[in-house]
């Protein structure tokens, strides 16, 4: 069934009506959503694109400067729409949301951040832009907006103040307002008493950004949560979470501003466990278990007061007196020799940390460089004594060997020289040279007839 024109036209404009108002209300916080689907122009159309988005600039700043906003921001949506490929896009992307932020809601104004954000990295507007959500972040998680020189009540969800601080995070996570972000959220955490998640956003702080200011603050929070929710509890992991965060804390930052505060409570956290300590341990002390018993004690008095100490000593000598196996066997578990009821030399236990030995000590000292010619001696000149074997001579200057007694030397035998060839060396004075053969003389007389 169709029906006529008149009674379908009142619907058909009421539907462009609505469309006009949504597409408006978008085009306020993203005006560049089209960026996307659109094709970079070339080098010639870049450059006509860009004399035109920079005269509209120019208008829109010239309408801002007059007082008249919301032409200046209809030009800079414009811009960003026709344009949104040239450097003067970027500009009037960031001013627009910069009057968004001083005139719109929290969320459009932080939401027209991200958006430049998203769309123009690149820009040297980028950090601003992160610090610009970093303060409207601040006023969403305090309750107030800034509006001129007012503070206006306002109310935001804190689950949606926390995802304004991780995109934050996201946007630029080594940048200088991440730890600080990051911190943020963790008292968030604290102030809705969720335990858990403010403990668990402090260690990112303490882990992601250790070098930064908001660290050591982290580590302490760390330690008074657990503390707080121990007082509250009778779990002892929240015990020794403090202990761990409150040490840490100290180790870390030894001058630090909250080192008296650190050190009283980690004094409450000591003195909770041994009381903790020592009543277990009178509960297995009455029913006959004195391993348990022993082990709790010794609790007691590594952490307890000098009162708690005292009563945990007199507790031990009992037990030692009535069942010494039980104690002896106490001490052999894990973590729990710390005390002993007997003379023991610590120093020979595997578990010793105090300090190194003489020997030990001298090895890990690294080596000093001379500074003068004190305790200089030079190289002797004189030749070190050699091991000699018993009965030997001593080696003569130059030797590094001692000299073959006579009566180990081997025999010698002669070698007679070959007729062939002379001899090339020197006769031995002590043997005798043949004399060469003496030619016959002639005789001068006649012979006989």
């Amino acid at each position: 069934m169709k029906f006529p024109l008149h009674a379908r036209l009142p619907v058909l404009l009421a539907c462009a009506v609505s469309f006009l108002s949504l597409t408006t209300a978008s085009s306020a916080l993203w005006p560049f959503s089209g960026k996307k689907d659109k094709v970079v122009p070339v080098d010639s159309e870049r450059e006509s694109q860009e004399l035109a988005a920079a005269a509209l600039l120019s208008q829109a700043r010239q309408a801002e400067n007059a007082g008249k906003v919301g032409k200046a921001q209809g030009l800079y949506q414009s811009i960003v729409k026709r344009y949104p490929f040239t450097p003067s896009a970027a500009e009037a992307a960031f001013q627009n949301a910069v009057i968004i932020r001083y005139n719109g809601k929290m969320d459009d104004a932080f939401d027209a951040f991200q958006n430049f954000i998203s769309a123009y990295r690149d820009s040297p507007h980028f950090s601003e832009a992160i610090e610009k959500q970093y303060e409207i972040a601040e006023e969403a998680k305090g309750g107030k907006k800034q509006r001129g020189m007012l503070l206006l009540s306002m109310k935001m969800n804190s689950s949606d103040v926390i995802k304004f601080y991780e995109k934050i995070i996201k946007n630029a996570p080594f940048g200088k307002y991440a730890p600080l972000a990051q911190f943020s959220i963790a008292e968030i955490q604290q102030d809705l008493k969720e335990k858990d998640k403010a403990v668990a956003a402090y260690n990112k702080v303490v882990e992601n950004y250790p070098h930064s200011s908001q660290a050591a603050e982290a580590q302490f929070r760390i330690g008074s949560i657990s503390n707080i929710a121990a007082q509250r509890s009778e779990d002892a992991s929240n015990l020794l979470a403090a202990r761990d965060a409150l040490r840490t804390y100290i180790a870390t930052n030894p001058a630090g501003d909250r080192k008296q505060e650190t050190e009283m409570i980690l004094h409450q956290v000591n003195t909770a466990e041994a009381n903790q300590s020592l009543t277990v341990a009178k509960f297995y002390q009455r029913v006959g278990k004195t391993k348990a018993a022993a082990i709790y004690l010794n609790e007691a008095l590594k952490f307890g007061s000098p009162e708690v100490s005292a009563q945990a000593r007199t507790m031990l000598g009992e037990l030692a007196a009535a069942d010494p196996e039980g104690v002896a066997d106490a001490k052999k578990g894990p973590g729990q020799d710390y005390t002993s009821l007997t003379a023991e030399n610590l120093k020979m236990r595997d578990d010793y940390v105090g300090p190194l030995a003489p020997d030990l000590a001298r090895l890990s000292q690294k080596p000093k460089m001379r500074t003068g010619d004190e305790g200089f001696v030079p190289i002797p000149l004189q030749e070190p004594t050699l091991p000699l074997r018993p009965g030997a001579a001593t080696p003569g200057a130059g030797s590094l060997l001692p000299p073959v007694p006579e009566t180990e030397k081997p025999a010698l035998l002669p070698v007679p020289p070959s007729p062939s060839a002379p001899s090339m060396l020197p006769p031995s004075p002590n043997s005798r040279v043949p004399a060469p053969p003496v030619p016959p003389v002639p005789s001068t007389s006649k012979p006989a007839s």
